[in-house]
This record gives structure tokens, sequence and C-alpha cells, in this order.
């Protein structure tokens, strides 16, 4: 037979239907949120090392903007041959090398920015004028690795490459282009930056489209993603009549093998020969401390989430189970009086909230899927929208432009494939236990220090 404590504690919950379902509702609720909130949290966690995955293993070379303003449009002038010594340090596997110029359209059309007119005079420079970056190795691109370029079709551009080019599947549809036709480019010698006037016209073959769409307003019909070409470094080369021995770069990736230490890497290229007043290194993983804010706020947003449901259940289970124990007064006092102990009635209580609590855990558990999914989109879409916000203003009041730089930089966190896991519920359940054992005890232990007489009085 069951123990006696045990019998009443089965016979006290199926009488007290109301007060049974007071305690399911508020332990299912504890239960449902903390598992959501465990849930976000280590979607997050893969979310984060996902992203970072390849970024976290790299660092740039960079213009430092205190002391060295760059090229005349303020781009980088970062020589090959320093590239090049930081490339023999051991532990580089590789560098990849952009070259930002801008280059002509001969053929085929821009695509027209909303709201943004050229005077007569930059239309006829500048109306056919596309961004054109150069690379080696399209595919480690900041804004691919950002996620803020897609490759739609085709494929990437290849260290060997030459006279081939990457265009937005936009730009294609308008000018009728597909993977494998060829257009031509052509050096723009209103272009600030081609110092040399180089007038040279190079035919190039698309071996891939990518996608992507703007976040944020332009200020020329160049930011627009759809208007960026990316190129082998041959071809962005010529567009400015450049040499091996003379040619400048935006900025270069190092690629760093697993088994190094990034840190040590980068403090052996800090004492190369180099002038470190005009350049810096910078850890690839700081190029997007948007996408880290973000990741913060979310960790943070799920921290509170998880103790706030466990604490604030705790206090409502703490009242309600005083409560159910005040009404019981009569009843304890006269188990004391007839012999129980405290002990045995404690034990009533918790087996009364224990059977409760075994529907709410495995109610929880099964609607902890569609609800943690539900949790996570709420959570990443507030932080977003709060992100969104706070990026425009800094962008208005700072005056910036936009593009693929700009909105790779201010990247978040954008989706999150939230399961829960058998961890997680384990943990619910185990802190749930917790829970309801401090409630148990703090709802039931004002009425047990009293005496079986003094009980039964104050119900009289």
């Amino acid at each position: 037979a069951l123990p006696i404590f045990l019998q009443n504690a089965w016979a006290y919950v199926s009488r007290k239907k109301f007060k049974t379902l007071i305690i399911f509702f508020i332990l299912f609720s504890m239960a449902t949120v903390a598992l959501s909130s465990l849930a976000v949290k280590h979607a997050t966690d893969t979310a984060a090392k996902e992203t970072f995955k390849s970024i976290n293993s790299s660092f740039s070379m960079q213009i430092d903007r205190r002391h060295n303003q760059g090229t005349a449009r303020g781009g980088g002038n970062l020589k090959g041959k320093d590239i090049q010594a930081i490339e023999g340090i051991e532990g580089v596997q590789k560098a990849v090398k952009r070259m930002e110029v801008v280059a002509d359209l001969v053929d085929q059309e821009l695509i027209p920015a909303k709201g943004v007119r050229l005077d007569a005079t930059r239309q006829q420079r500048f109306g056919k004028a596309a961004q054109v970056t150069g690379i080696n190795d399209s595919s480690m691109d900041e804004r691919f690795a950002a996620q803020t370029f897609t490759l739609t079709e085709g494929r990437h551009i290849k260290d060997d490459d030459t006279n081939v080019a990457l265009v937005h599947e936009d730009f294609a549809k308008k000018n009728n282009l597909k993977v494998g036709d060829k257009f031509k480019l052509k050096s723009n010698i209103y272009d600030a930056d081609n110092e040399k006037q180089a007038n040279n016209q190079t035919e190039v073959t698309i071996v891939g489209l990518f996608g992507g769409k703007n976040k944020g307003g332009v200020t020329a019909p160049q930011e627009l993603y759809e208007n960026t070409i990316l190129t082998d470094l041959k071809t962005s080369a010529l567009m400015y009549g450049y040499t091996d021995a003379d040619a400048i770069y935006l900025d270069a990736t190092f690629l760093v093998g697993g088994q190094y230490d990034i840190d040590k890497v980068m403090e052996q290229a800090k004492k190369l020969g180099i002038n470190w007043k005009a350049y810096t290194l910078i850890k690839s993983s700081q190029n997007y401390p948007t996408l880290q804010k973000s990741i913060n706020l979310v960790y943070g947003l799920t921290d509170k989430l998880f103790l706030g449901s466990l604490i604030f259940s705790a206090i409502i289970l703490v009242l309600v189970l005083f409560l159910w124990t005040n009404s019981r007064r009569r009843e304890i006092g006269v188990r004391l009086a007839l012999g129980m102990t405290n002990k045995t009635i404690i034990a009533q209580m918790l087996c009364e909230v224990g059977m409760v609590s075994i529907a709410s855990f495995i109610a929880a558990i099964l609607a902890g899927g569609p609800v943690s999914e539900w949790v996570g989109k709420l959570i990443l879409g507030q932080v977003n929208s709060s992100l969104g916000t706070q990026l425009a203003n800094e962008a208005k009041s700072a005056n910036l432009g936009g593009g693929a730089a700009v909105d790779g930089f201010n990247k978040t966190l954008t989706e999150l494939s939230v399961t829960v896991s058998n961890m997680d519920k384990a943990t619910v359940v185990g802190l749930g236990l917790v829970v309801i054992v401090i409630a148990v005890l703090l709802g039931s232990a004002f009425i047990l220090q009293k005496s079986p007489k003094s009980l039964l009085q104050d119900t009289e």
C-alpha cells in the first residue's frame, strides 16, 4: 500500500480541482518560459559560432585614419610588399587582397538610385561609373562573410582567375546578362584615385551572380549593391594602370591556421619593418561590432527572461501555497494533534505540488518547441528593431552614406534556429523542482511553527 501521506496528497489534489489548476498554470508558465529562454540562448550560441567561424580565424590590415587618410577618395593605400611580408609569417595560410577602383560600364547601364539625382557635370563624368572591387578570392570578401552578399548562381572568383567578374543578379537582369556572358569595363579618367589617368578597356566574363539589398539609404548610385562589381585583381589594377610594383590595395585579410594563436601571429606582424603609424591590424571579428552587440543583447534578454520566470514563479507559488496552507489550519492542527510530524505534513505538500508538476512539466515540454521559436523571433525582432533605430540615428548624425561596407559593419543576428534539447528539459525540470521545494518550505513555515492547539483555536 502507498504511504498515508501519498494517499492524502492524491486525495487532496483530485478533490481541490481549482487550486490544482492554479498550481498547474503557475508551474507550466514557469517551465515554458524558462525552457524557451534556454533554447533561444543555445540557438544564439550556435548562430554566433557559425557566423564567426571564418571571421575569428583571420585578421585584416587597414589604414590607420588617425595618421593616414588614404587615397584621394579615402580608400586604402596598402603596399603590395607589406602585404607580402605579412603573408610570409609562419601561421598565415593566405592573404586575401582587395583593390577598390571606379570603372565605367561601356555598353551596360547602372541601376538608378531612388531619390538621388546627379547634376549634369557629375552625370556626364560618373553616370556610368560602377564601384569595382578587385579580389583574389571573393568567397573571403567580408561582405560575403557577413552574408551581406550571397552567391546565388555560378562560382566565386579564385586566385588564378583573369578577366572575370561577379555581378548582382538585378544588374544582370536589367542588362540581359547571365553567367558566361561578357561585358566591358573602361577606366574612368575623372576618378580622383586614377592618378595615372589610365584610359584602359577590358572585357570580363561573368562567373557568378550574387544577391542582397541595401538596408539603408544611399547617397550615390555606386552605393547600391546592384551596382557593385567584383573582379579579379588584374582587371581592377588595369583600370588604374597599376603594375605589380606600384599597386595599392584597399585592405588585406590574412587567414591563420587553426593550430596557431592569432594574437601571436599579429604580434609577429607588428615586428616587421612596416610603417605602423599609417596602418593597423584588426581582428576580423572586430569588424562586426553591431553583430556582437546584437548577440549580447539576445543573451541579456534571455538571461533576464530565464531568471525572471524562476523568481516570479517562485514568489507567486509561495504566496499561493501560503494561502493554500493557511486555509488548511484545522486539517493541519488535527493531523498534528493525532501525532503526525511536521516532516510528514511537508512531505504530503511536496507530493501534492509534485503530482501537479509532473503534468505541468510534460505540458511545458510538449509546448516548448513552438513557444521557443515564437520567443526567439520576438526577442530577435525586438533586438534588431532597437539596434536599427540606434544605427539610423547614428548614421543620420554622422551623415554616413550607405553601401555594403556600412551594412556589413552594421550586420546583426538575423535568424535563430531554435530547438529544445534534452539538456534544456532536464535543466528546467531540475530547477523547477528546486523552486517547488523552496516554495513549499516557505509557504508552510509560518503555519507549521504553531502548536496544534493554537491552530485549532484560530479556526474556531
